[in-house]
């Protein structure tokens, strides 16, 4: 199974696939797609557009993205809201399933603590796929997010044959 695992920004969106062979997980790619354009509009369409032509590059299987946290600026909130729709509309598109995962589950996850900082994430990415040369934090965080749905789905796909098995 191939994930991508995204991290929504109107400005800067992460991004980073990993590969699942059984319970080997390997780093296959990250970057940032940054928005162009002087309005709203045209910033969301350059982000679909990257997004989208990452997902033909690389072909996941499947799609992560993290969910938006409230901000006290509810204007900065709203954009933030459209760029994740954009960045779950990208996948959905090419047919892929979306899950989505609370900042502190994929924290939780990735570091064993659900209120780690940045600096902790990263290192822990690093730990689980080493030798990666990350695109920076917004990247970082994309690969946390696809090794959260890679462990979660590891953990749904045990679980489903463990309920066939005694179903059978």
């Amino acid at each position: 199974m191939r994930v991508i695992g995204i991290d929504p920004g109107l400005r800067r969106t992460g991004w980073g696939i990993v590969d699942v062979q059984g319970s080997r997980i390997s780093h296959v790619a990250n970057g940032v797609c940054c928005s162009e354009g002087s309005d709203l509009a045209l910033r969301l369409l350059s982000l679909y557009r990257a997004l989208s032509a990452v997902i033909v590059e690389h072909a996941p299987d499947t799609a992560a993205v993290e969910q938006t946290f409230v901000n006290k600026d509810a204007v900065a909130t709203l954009k933030l809201g459209q760029a994740r729709g954009v960045v779950m509309l990208a996948p959905a598109s090419a047919g892929l399933p979306v899950s989505e995962y609370a900042p502190n589950a994929v924290k939780k996850v990735v570091v064993g603590v659900g209120h780690a900082d940045k600096k902790q994430v990263e290192h822990m990415v690093r730990l689980q796929l080493p030798g990666v040369e990350i695109a920076g934090a917004d990247a970082s965080d994309a690969l946390a997010i696809a090794l959260c749905h890679a462990h979660n789905a590891k953990f749904f796909g045990r679980l489903e044959a463990a309920l066939a098995r005694a179903g059978a």
